[in-house]
């Protein structure tokens, strides 16, 4: 007989009953004759569109939450919780956040015996045992895998899923295997806490067309447990998170040709980033600044802007009515401006600008 418990089993205990498999669902067109269309069913059919992973944290009356990907959810008119006894629950989203590609679901509490709690994100290290669960959704349910902490803040480029940038996201570096189904399941630390949710992997560099095109092992991502606590609690609170906007049109420095950068911006040779104003709407809060058409930004809240994806970030950083300070260029002058951060009228944009004008 030989003893073999260890403390990452003894963490997977404190957490493996909150841990759940999530089945998303779409209506399509079945396209033909069937016993359903013959009897009124209209010719549509629900299909499995995503399976990922969530993680059960809250419990208040009859209602428990769990928290997942946006993009495991994303389009769905159904979602089902598969629980960790087999048992699968119908499942309602309460809200979600295509920026963080957080979301929350709720379903009945009834079932649920074991909740999740979140670690303090900021306390890991480098080095450190790190656990993820349920790789491939349902039919692994409740595995386990196991790896490092690889970096704690991590900057990479966030795409959605028509690969329009969305911004730049800080993620934890894992080498624990992530596997398509591990998104929104949680990464554990070895006191059974959730200091993550997974939400993406690295398996190529280079195009896959280029001869270049590397085999990438080992480098998943997570959203660290302080942000996703955040972002959950507003979501819970309001059902979507609100983010301010400067209602402007903005287009990336890289796509201004060197003629324009002198003659129309009159920008001088030494500033090779930043973003260019389109256009400020009148909802704008640059409105009481002289920023105006042809402008660059440089930075803004002491952060350097080195295109929209840098300029997303830093303004996420900040909350409505935030006030801070931006650095651009007007007519080939470096100026300054406090800028009191608000919502755009319509209290729907979270988005900065696009390079479509929007």
């Amino acid at each position: 007989k030989v003893s073999v418990g260890t403390q990452a089993s003894k963490a997977f205990k404190k957490i493996k009953g909150a841990v759940v498999s999530v089945e998303a669902y779409s209506n399509s067109s079945s396209g033909s004759d069937t016993l359903e269309d013959l009897f009124g069913d209209s010719g549509s059919s629900e299909t499995s569109t995503s399976e990922g992973s969530g993680v059960i944290y809250k419990k208040d009356g009859n209602t428990a939450f769990v928290v997942t990907n946006n993009h495991v959810i994303s389009g769905a008119n159904k979602v089902e919780v598969l629980l960790s006894s087999g048992k699968k629950v119908k499942a309602s989203v309460v809200g979600h956040d295509s920026v963080s590609d957080l979301a929350v679901l709720k379903i009945d509490a009834s079932n649920v015996k074991q909740v999740a709690t979140f670690g303090n994100s900021d306390n890991i290290n480098v080095g450190e045992t790190a656990l993820a669960g349920s790789p491939l959704g349902s039919e692994y349910a409740t595995s386990l895998t196991q790896g490092i902490i690889s970096a704690k803040k991590r900057t990479i480029d966030v795409t959605d899923s028509n690969g329009t940038s969305t911004g730049q996201a800080t993620v934890i570096q894992t080498d624990a295997a992530i596997n398509p189904g591990n998104s929104g399941g949680p990464l554990i630390n070895l006191a059974g806490q959730v200091i993550g949710i997974n939400s993406m992997k690295l398996s190529s560099t280079g195009s896959s067309t280029s001869s270049s095109s590397t085999s990438v092992e080992g480098m998943g991502f997570a959203i660290p447990s302080n942000e996703v606590v955040s972002i959950i609690n507003q979501l819970v609170q309001n059902g979507k998170v609100v983010r301010p906007a400067l209602g402007i049109s903005l287009v990336d420095l890289d796509y201004v040709s060197e003629a324009d950068r002198s003659q129309t911006l009159n920008l001088p040779s030494k500033v090779t980033s930043g973003v260019v104003v389109m256009k400020v709407n009148s909802s704008s809060p640059l409105k009481k600044t002289d920023i105006s058409k042809y402008d660059v930004i440089v930075s803004l809240g002491g952060k350097k802007v080195s295109g929209l994806s840098s300029l997303r970030t830093a303004l996420y950083g900040h909350k409505v009515g935030d006030t801070v300070e931006i650095q651009y260029y007007h007519k080939g002058e470096l100026k300054k401006a406090n800028v009191k951060l608000t919502l755009e009228s319509n209290d729907k944009n979270t988005s900065t600008a696009s390079n479509s004008g929007n």
